[in-house]
């Protein structure tokens, strides 16, 4: 009897929600991964950020797209089968988590800032597991990112099956003529590439820029990135050729309290944030004449005085909220009024906390300066403030599955936002704009920012300008960037230091004080 093909269902110890393809990898998943992995090695730099990094994101996802379009093959003799299998279509919402990650790790060619690239590519790492596992709500988001993980290990003994069914010929072949292909293929970029390297030198040092030194280090380099590209591909092409049922995780809770257990905490949390709000419409805004009235009050202790208390507040009132949705009945319309009522008061009110701890933030740097971390701190706000009006637009028809998808495309909209705004620039503009007024600075901090910091750092005049652009120009000029690392902030820092360098390396002074 002639056998159904698959895909199968087999016996997991994932259970049905993530039984995995009944077949194995097949050839052209195998080769794209492979051809995917090798520019990784040869393109990525792993000490920043860079070209290198755009090139893996884009070959990879041409990777998986070859993965899942290219037709499996045959064995010779066997029925061709009904339905073509190639896993489930992309929803909109994947594109974009798939698009997110392209720009996230392209970000490295745009800004040198490390510490930025770094949170880039964190946040490329729960979006690239958005869009090859899914999710809709936030603990289907959650499981998708950690199935993501466990799908690298599940992907092996698949990607061995494959492997062994090439050796076994059941593809034709196939899979020696591509090894012979390859094989071909190199040996001719090899001796071409030596002959016409020794008739020109130009061709010759072009060819010296592109292929990196033949090092035990290099080499051990190559592998480690091969194998982990290789290992994370192979991951999301198992993925995509089977995804995990999440719609178990994706559906709203059954489970409620009753209107009196949830609606009495919240109320008097409401009536307290009412009277903090309150205060804070006649006192908090009060800016420079409030600080002058009050007896023993300065800037510092009326900026810094409740910032954190007034984050961590935001962030907490977005768990309740949460949980308040979650465990409130909706089955009568007085359940639904309630609802509506107290968690749009208490969004509400947070919004003008939000405006508040922003408020307090903004005076803070006026005063003393803006620095990355005080930055970051503004932005998490400015997010949250984002996610309390999400919450306020969900609270018209109480059914927003939409939400959650929107809130991390909302944080990941903000990353972005803040790699075109160039922070490190802002800071050393702002810091700059800052000397002019007061004459006071922090040059040993401006000096530790990144090349990005560079054009606003050159406004300075002398003896400022060389201590703080000096530590940078030294970085430049003894870590220089091949094509892999190519970055338009570290170019730029480069012609401009190029033109009008520094005169003396003078140590930067003890910052004047701390805040």
């Amino acid at each position: 009897m002639t056998p159904l093909h698959g895909p199968w269902v087999p016996v997991s110890p994932w259970g049905r929600d993530w039984a995995g393809p009944g077949r194995p990898a097949s050839p052209a998943t195998l080769l794209a991964v492979a051809v995917a992995a090798t520019v990784a090695a040869l393109s990525l730099p792993l000490d920043r950020g860079g070209a290198g990094w755009m090139v893996t994101a884009a070959i990879g996802v041409v990777a998986l797209v070859v993965a899942r379009l290219a037709p499996y093959p045959q064995p010779p003799g066997a029925p061709v089968p009904l339905v073509s299998w190639r896993g489930p279509a992309l929803s909109p919402a994947r594109y974009f988590w798939s698009a997110a990650t392209v720009l996230l790790l392209s970000a490295g060619t745009l800004r040198a800032a490390g510490w930025l690239f770094a949170l880039c590519v964190l946040t490329a790492a729960v979006t690239g597991a958005l869009a090859v596992a899914g999710g809709r709500s936030l603990r289907g988001m959650v499981v998708a990112t950690v199935l993501a993980a466990f799908s690298v290990l599940r992907a092996l003994p698949w990607v061995a099956r494959g492997l062994a069914r090439i050796r076994r010929g059941g593809t034709g072949g196939s899979g020696t003529r591509v090894v012979a292909t390859a094989a071909v293929s190199v040996a001719l970029l090899v001796v071409f590439g030596a002959l016409f390297a020794s008739a020109d030198a130009a061709f010759s040092r072009m060819l010296d820029s592109i292929v990196p030194d033949m090092r035990v280090d290099t080499v051990v380099r190559w592998c480690f990135i091969f194998a982990v590209t290789a290992g994370l591909l192979s991951g999301a092409a198992y993925l995509r050729a089977a995804p995990p049922d999440l719609s178990g995780w994706d559906r709203r809770g059954t489970r409620t309290v009753r209107r009196l257990e949830w609606a009495v905490p919240l109320c008097l949390l409401v009536a307290m944030f009412a009277v903090f709000v309150g205060v804070q419409l006649t006192v908090l805004f009060g800016s420079q004449a409030h600080v002058l009235r009050t007896e023993g009050l300065t800037y510092a202790e009326y900026a810094r005085s409740g910032f954190w208390q007034l984050l961590v507040v935001t962030g907490l009132t977005l768990l309740v909220l949460t949980g308040a949705a979650r465990w409130a009945p909706r089955e009568s319309r007085t359940d639904r009024v309630l609802v509506r009522a107290v968690l749009g008061a208490l969004a509400g009110l947070t919004l003008v906390i939000v405006a508040s701890a922003l408020h307090r933030m903004n005076l803070y740097a006026d005063t003393y300066g803006l620095t990355r971390l005080r930055v970051l701190v503004a932005l998490c706000e400015l997010w949250l403030g984002v996610v309390f009006v999400l919450v306020l637009v969900a609270g018209v028809r109480l059914r927003a599955t939409w939400l959650p998808r929107v809130a991390v495309g909302a944080g990941v909209f903000a990353l972005l936002a803040l790699v075109a705004v160039n922070p490190d620039g802002l800071i050393a503009d702002r810091n700059v704009d800052r000397f002019v007024r007061t004459h006071k600075i922090d040059t040993w901090y401006l000096s530790t920012l990144s090349p990005d910091a560079v054009p606003a750092l050159d406004r300075l005049p002398q003896p400022e300008r060389d201590c703080a652009l000096g530590p940078i120009a030294l970085g430049l000029n003894a870590d220089p960037d091949d094509w892999r690392g190519a970055n338009y902030g570290r170019s730029r820092a480069r012609d401009l230091l190029a033109s009008r360098p520094t005169t003396s390396d003078q140590p930067c002074p003890i910052p004047y004080g701390s805040d």
